[in-house]
């Protein structure tokens, strides 16, 4: 079986002028395979989001390579990136600051499919069909990102981001701004997804025992690097790297 993603020595450095440069991403090098689900761990200021911004392209990567289905996507604009969006989308950890304030709810699911071409009747059914299908009542639609709980957005931030049918969901911490309770609810509607779409997943998260509930692979990440990897249970059961073995002793 083929990888569906692969990106290949991905650094990314942050210039600062007159002040030391950042290197936020060194050397990172790895593969999803489809229908997998990829964890990647580490503290803050590790490089993991930094990471899922090369992937969407939000950041430009400096040096290294990231390859959809083998063909090259690191420098793509235009129409092609917009094709490419159509295949990753991605989930963020504060979803009401991912909608846009000033319109509703729905309109902010609607967006991608009305990019790629949906038409309006279509647009309108499909949007409260991924509302009902992500466990929030039609009239949410007409909801501001203000007017609702911070789980509830971010069951609409779900729904946009499968509206157009992805490959890959780039999860950001999407479960990290939540309590518990609601927590588990997010977790547990992504693996229906996940079964339902067949899509592989980036799960992105400080947590490795939500990593362990609901991950194949893990990555381990340490100052922009990846330091170990492996099966979650291997890894939390048997950790190589100094830092893993201090970030599993710091929640076990």
């Amino acid at each position: 079986m083929e990888p569906i993603l692969r990106a290949e020595h991905l650094t990314k450095t942050f210039r600062r002028k007159g002040q030391e440069d950042v290197i936020a991403v060194n050397d990172v090098s790895f593969e999803l395979m489809p229908g997998e689900c990829l964890g990647i761990i580490g503290e803050s200021g590790s490089g993991k989001s930094t990471v899922a911004n090369l992937l969407t392209r939000l950041t430009e990567v400096t040096e290294g390579s990231i390859c959809l289905h083998d063909k090259d996507i690191t420098r793509q604009k235009g129409a092609a990136l917009r094709e490419t969006y159509r295949k990753i989308q991605m989930v963020f950890q504060t979803p009401a600051e991912s909608f846009d304030p000033r319109r509703t709810l729905g309109d902010g699911i609607a967006e991608s499919m009305v990019n790629v071409g949906t038409i309006p009747a279509e647009v309108k059914k499909r949007t409260r069909e991924l509302l009902v299908r992500c466990g929030l009542s039609e009239d949410f639609a007409k909801r501001y990102p203000h007017q609702v709980s911070g789980g509830q957005c971010q069951r609409a931030a779900i729904a946009r981001a499968i509206a157009v049918n992805p490959e890959i969901l780039i999860c950001d911490e999407a479960t990290s701004a939540l309590d518990v309770t609601i927590q588990k609810e997010i977790l547990e509607l992504l693996n229906e997804l996940k079964e339902e779409h067949k899509m592989a997943y980036i799960f992105i998260c400080h947590d490795i025992a939500l990593v362990q509930q609901f991950c194949d692979r893990v990555l381990v990440m340490y100052h922009g690097k990846i330091v170990e990897q492996g099966i979650p249970d291997d890894v939390i059961r048997n950790p190589q790297n100094d830092y893993t073995k201090r970030l599993i002793a710091s929640i076990l």
